[in-house]
C-alpha cells in the first residue's frame, strides 16, 4: 500500500474548507449534477483564451453524430499533430463547455489545433458507449477530415479522471487498430484505471473534493464490466504503447490508479514521464482561478508535453 503524506498546500486548504463547508446532497441526480458542474467550472477555471478558430462540429458515430469542438490559435497551419481531449465528470457529467478553457489553454501554450469530444453520458449511455464514441471520433480525426482544414500527421490524447481513462483506452485502440493517423503521445491527468477500493481509494475517501461515495454512484450509472479494458485500463497490455504522460494528484482518491498505470507503462518500456503533484486534489487542472497551485500544476503539464512532442 502507497504511504500517502497529507501535504495540503495553502490555497487548496482553503479551497477544501470551503467545498466542506457546503451542504452534502441528499440524493444524487445526473442532470442537476451536470448542472451544479459546470456552475462550478464557471467558478473555479481560468477565462478563455483568445482562439483564432472555434468551431462546433459533429463527427459520424456508432449511435449517430458525435458534438465535437475544434480549436485552433492559429487560423491555418501546415501539416502537424492534433491534441483530442476528452473531459472528465466520471462518465456522467462535463461536456464541451466544463473544459472549454483549458481547451484553450492547451491550444494556445501548445501551439496545435485541439479537439474536444462530447461523448455520451451515462445512464442514458453506460458503458461502452464513452469509449466507442471517442475511439470513432479519434479515427475520424485520423483521416484529416476536411470540415477542420487541416493535415493531421499524429494524435495526442489527453484528459483528466473519466476523461484519463479514455485517453488511453482509446490510445490503445488505434495502436492494436492503426487509424490514418498513428498515436504519438497520451497524457493521463489523475486517471480512473481500475476497480480498487483501497489504498488512496480509503485514504482520500472523504472530505478531499472527490470521494468514493461519488466515485460508486458514477460506476452504479455507468455499469463498467469488471476486468474489461476497455472499463479498467490497467487491464490492457502496455506494450507498444505510444509515449505517455502520467499525472497524479496527492488528495486524489485515484492516486494510486495513476501511479500504478504508470508503472505498468515503465515495466513495459514505454517512454513515460510521471509527474506527482503533491498536496493537490482531483480534477486540479479546471481549477485555475480558484488554485493559483493548480495554474502552476498545468503549466508544469504542458511544459512535460512540450518535452515529449519534440521527439514527434
Amino acid at each position: 500500500m502507497t504511504d500517502h503524506h497529507q501535504i495540503i498546500r495553502e490555497d487548496v486548504q482553503g479551497f477544501l474548507a470551503l467545498a466542506n463547508s457546503l451542504p452534502k446532497p441528499e440524493r444524487l441526480d445526473p442532470v442537476e449534477q451536470r448542472v451544479g458542474y459546470l456552475g462550478l467550472k464557471q467558478m473555479t477555471e481560468a477565462d478563455p483564451r483568445e482562439m483564432a478558430v472555434i468551431k462546433d462540429l459533429t463527427c459520424p458515430g456508432p449511435a449517430g453524430p458525435i458534438p465535437v469542438r475544434f480549436y485552433d490559435v492559429r487560423e491555418s497551419r501546415d501539416p502537424s499533430p492534433v491534441i483530442l481531449f476528452f473531459h472528465g465528470g466520471g462518465y456522467v457529467i462535463g461536456d464541451l463547455d466544463t473544459h472549454h478553457s483549458l481547451c484553450t489553454e492547451l491550444s494556445a501554450e501548445l501551439d496545435l489545433p485541439v479537439l474536444a469530444v462530447d461523448y455520451r453520458l451515462a445512464p442514458e449511455h453506460p458503458f461502452p458507449a464513452a469509449p466507442d464514441d471517442c475511439e470513432a471520433a479519434a479515427r475520424w480525426l485520423a483521416g484529416s477530415p476536411t470540415e477542420l482544414g487541416r493535415k493531421v500527421t499524429g494524435l495526442v490524447t489527453i484528459g483528466g479522471s473519466a476523461g484519463g481513462n479514455l485517453a488511453t483506452v482509446t490510445a490503445r485502440a488505434l495502436i492494436d487498430r492503426p487509424a490514418a493517423a498513428p498515436m504519438v503521445l497520451q497524457v493521463l491527468l489523475y486517471p480512473a484505471t481500475d476497480e480498487s477500493q483501497d489504498g488512496s481509494m480509503e485514504t482520500f475517501a472523504e472530505d478531499h473534493l472527490l470521494t468514493k461515495a461519488v466515485m460508486e454512484w458514477f460506476y452504479s450509472l455507468y455499469q463498467p464490466k469488471s476486468g474489461d479494458p476497455r472499463a479498467f485500463p490497467l487491464h490492457a497490455s502496455a506494450k507498444g504503447m505510444c509515449p505517455s504522460i502520467v499525472a497524479t494528484a496527492g488528495l486524489d482518491p485515484l492516486q494510486d490508479q495513476g501511479r500504478r498505470m504508470a508503472a505498468k507503462l515503465v515495466d513495459a518500456g514505454v517512454d513515460t514521464l510521471y509527474l506527482h503533484i503533491a498536496g493537490m486534489t482531483h480534477d486540479f487542472s479546471t481549477t485555475r482561478k480558484a488554485l493559483p497551485s493548480a495554474a502552476a500544476a498545468v503549466a508544469k503539464i504542458i511544459a512535460a508535453m512540450k518535452l515529449m512532442l519534440t521527439k514527434v
